[in-house]
């Protein structure tokens, strides 16, 4: 019901049965907003949120949950979510909420830290450490963004054409940006893991 209502109002919505698979989505797509219900089978929704943000997952979550009183909602807040909607909640009032997420979200220009500098993912410009300012291109800044959103995740060349290179028609495109990066902001900018894929290089 959710996924339709949502889908009506002009979201792109992934659903998950299950914690395990929520905990999977969580990992290896990008969102806007992550709506959790608490009662998820395999994995209770705040574990999944307590994975997500060990791992470095930052997206803006949103927990419902006929755990209602004043003590849960802040186990909820407390554990990593931006809100929490008791159950049962009006639909007008879940709209709101996830729009004040998205303005949130959206409003925020990240400044992420790399091996290279200091990237500002607005302006796709990378402050050096000796103070000099280096234009990315659209697909190099949308590569290390990100690497640099997961500094802890290793992805693989499959993750990384999905998310960063969707209407490329080469595979061989990712190890291209990789090369274009390194030659741009040094080899240490990124890692790569043996048999697995690329990650982003120790920030020190």
């Amino acid at each position: 019901m959710l996924g339709q209502l949502l889908t009506a109002e002009g979201y792109d919505v992934v659903s998950a049965r299950d914690g395990q698979r929520a905990l999977h989505e969580g990992l290896t797509r990008e969102f806007d907003v992550i709506l959790l219900d608490r009662g998820l089978p395999l994995i209770e929704g705040l574990d999944v949120l307590d994975r997500l943000r060990d791992r470095g997952v930052q997206t803006p979550a949103m927990v419902i949950s006929a755990l209602g009183n004043p003590a849960e909602r802040v186990e909820g807040l407390n554990r990593g979510a931006e809100d929490y909607l008791a159950k049962p909640f009006d639909v007008d009032e879940l709209l709101a909420r996830l729009r004040v997420l998205r303005r949130r979200i959206s409003s925020t220009i990240a400044v992420l830290r790399t091996p290279g500098g200091s990237y500002d993912a607005a302006s796709r410009t990378v402050t050096r450490l000796d103070g000099s300012l280096l234009q990315l291109s659209e697909r190099e800044g949308d590569l290390l963004e990100r690497l640099a959103r997961r500094p802890d995740q290793v992805f693989t060349r499959d993750d990384l054409l999905i998310t960063v290179f969707a209407d490329a028609e080469d595979p061989g495109v990712v190890d291209t940006y990789v090369h274009y990066l390194r030659r741009k902001l040094g080899r240490p900018v990124i890692t790569t893991v043996r048999g697995i894929g690329y990650r982003l290089g120790v920030v020190q």
